[in-house]
């Protein structure tokens, strides 16, 4: 080998040494040898130190059970309609419609059906009235109190902030839907022989009771502005959606009139024990709800 090659390869040996990663030093063992407690300290922090990090430990959220959200709903939670506005038109329509149609049609396209239900003296439609009726002032007291649990904190305990004002909505909607449905079943019924016009037009029908039939029929009308404010809320603003949100509390009074002093069963010990038990609980929340505040504020 010529001295100029075997100085080329010395260069070459020397350089790739230089890139090859020095080997530390092992480093020597601060603890004595005989101290076994201390070594097995020394041991444990090590392999703890040479672990993963604690990227790859379950995120908490993933073991601990799930937590049910019992805060009240905050303000943007209240400006989101728990059903969509066309739903509920749509849903409201088909209440009309079905109502109209089993109370008109149904008795001419089919008479022999009709004959058969209803007999001489129809009663089937005032039973479908009064039974539509029960399940609407029932589903206006259900909303009352879901309203009133949610400004006066109550629906901390039970059923949580969010899911109360969702019911709240949904016990509105279907309580003014059954409402619908109640007052123009009764085009079927004979026996009064409603029109249209009586069943729509506050104190136009003289054949039954027309004073507490016609505040039911206010009644109807007054819980269908406040159930429908909350889809105009963003144009009317806060302050006016709370001042017809407030007419809720004497529209409960003048339904609760209506079915008591109207309804074909109030003598009934159960239907009047209902009555006397949601009249009351809407009143002990109420009082409730005005000493929260007045706490609040003192």
């Amino acid at each position: 080998m010529s001295d100029d090659k075997a100085a080329r390869l010395a260069a070459i040996r020397a350089k790739n040494a230089a890139n090859k990663p020095a080997e530390a030093a092992p480093a020597a063992d601060p603890v004595p040898a005989n101290d076994k407690a201390a070594r097995l300290a020394a041991i444990r922090a090590k392999n703890a130190a040479n672990q993963p990090a604690a990227a790859a430990v379950a995120p908490a959220s993933a073991l601990a059970p799930a937590v049910v959200d019992h805060r009240p709903p905050a303000a943007h939670d209240e400006d989101i309609p728990a059903i969509a506005g066309a739903s509920v038109i749509a849903l409201l329509l088909a209440v009309a419609l079905g109502a109209l149609a089993a109370a008109v049609a149904l008795p001419r396209w089919l008479p022999g059906l009709s004959a058969s239900l209803l007999g001489d003296h129809p009663t089937a439609f005032w039973y479908l009235s009064r039974s539509s009726a029960m399940v609407s002032y029932a589903l206006v007291w259900l909303s009352m109190v879901l309203g009133l649990s949610l400004t006066g904190r109550i629906a901390r305990l039970w059923p949580g902030g969010p899911t109360a004002l969702d019911m709240h909505q949904h016990a509105s909607i279907l309580g003014l839907a059954f409402g619908l449905f109640h007052a123009l079943i009764l085009l079927g019924d004979r026996y009064i022989d409603y029109s249209l016009r009586s069943v729509l037009v506050p104190f136009a029908s003289a054949g039954y009771k027309p004073l507490w039939v016609g505040l039911g029929q206010l009644s109807l009308y007054g819980f269908a502005l406040v159930t429908l404010s909350f889809y105009v809320k963003k144009w009317i603003g806060r302050r006016a959606w709370r001042i017809i949100h407030y007419a809720s509390f004497l529209l409960f009074l003048t339904v609760l009139a209506h079915g008591a002093a109207s309804g074909s069963d109030t003598s009934r010990p159960l239907i009047s024990g209902f009555y006397w038990a949601t009249g009351g609980s809407v009143v002990f929340l109420t009082a409730y709800r005005i000493l929260v505040r007045l706490k609040s504020k003192g």
